[in-house]
């Protein structure tokens, strides 16, 4: 890989100062690589934790809760796939962003299937890393810290726990749908165009097509809407997108 660290991150004290408390766990087995990658997230400002192999990674994200995990698929004792799998069942509002090897495409179907939330092809430049990471920090944050509880219907939806109840009964979600149902619950009577949720819930513009989230709504719909064939809360605004109305 080519590697251009000195000089691609900073951005001032002003960025400093924003990031200042977000920790960021790095899980990657390459010696320098790590090196570049925390000393441009520390002069970013972000609080930086690494582990070398998989079975650490999981184990420090798990215990440290860090802010945003940056994983390597490629990983030795257990893949980047595996622990990104088991994070997000275990934590699935941690946000995860996989770093792939360019011609993986596999990796990035499966990664996104698992609940990744975006990926960056190696080699990469770490101003495309560093503006991904704000990204991804970016959508995690749009939950506003005061409700955590939202009830609409016969649904009750606890925000940071990632737990669906429709008639008091839990509703299994797979974390890609949780968090476009979150971001629609944190968007309420908006308009909301495919290409905005694809870039806004999925974070790449290219995979997967807006018929992805056409399937995710469908899917919402089946464990919301008491008649999914016509809903009540998830509406179809025709020539826009999808709307919610609680």
């Amino acid at each position: 890989m080519q590697r251009s660290w000195q000089g691609n991150g900073a951005s001032g004290s002003r960025g400093v100062e924003v990031n200042s408390v977000t920790k960021i766990l790095i899980v990657e087995d390459e010696p320098n690589m790590v090196a570049g990658l925390r000393d441009n997230f520390e002069y970013e400002g972000y609080q930086v934790i690494t582990a070398g192999d998989g079975v650490e990674g999981l184990e420090r994200a798990l215990a440290d809760s860090p802010d945003l995990v940056v994983l390597d698929v490629m990983m030795p004792r257990m893949s980047g796939l595996d622990v990104c799998k088991q994070l997000k069942a275990r934590r699935p509002s941690i946000p995860v962003i996989m770093l792939t090897a360019r011609g993986q495409e596999v990796d990035k179907v499966v990664g996104l299937e698992l609940g990744a939330d975006d990926y960056v092809t190696k080699p990469f430049s770490i101003r495309e890393l560093l503006a991904r990471v704000k990204a991804v920090l970016r959508r995690a944050r749009t939950l506003p810290r005061e409700q955590e509880r939202v009830s609409f219907g016969d649904v009750e939806v606890d925000l940071r726990t990632y737990q669906v109840q429709r008639r008091g009964k839990p509703v299994e979600f797979s974390a890609k749908e949780f968090e476009l149902l979150k971001y629609f619950l944190c968007h309420p009577g908006e308009a909301l165009s495919r290409d905005r949720l694809l870039d806004e819930v999925w974070g790449y513009e290219h995979y997967p097509t807006t018929r992805t989230v056409d399937a995710h709504i469908v899917h919402l719909r089946q464990k919301l809407e008491a008649n999914p064939e016509e809903p009540r809360f998830i509406l179809t605004i025709h020539g826009v997108g999808y709307k919610f109305v609680g």
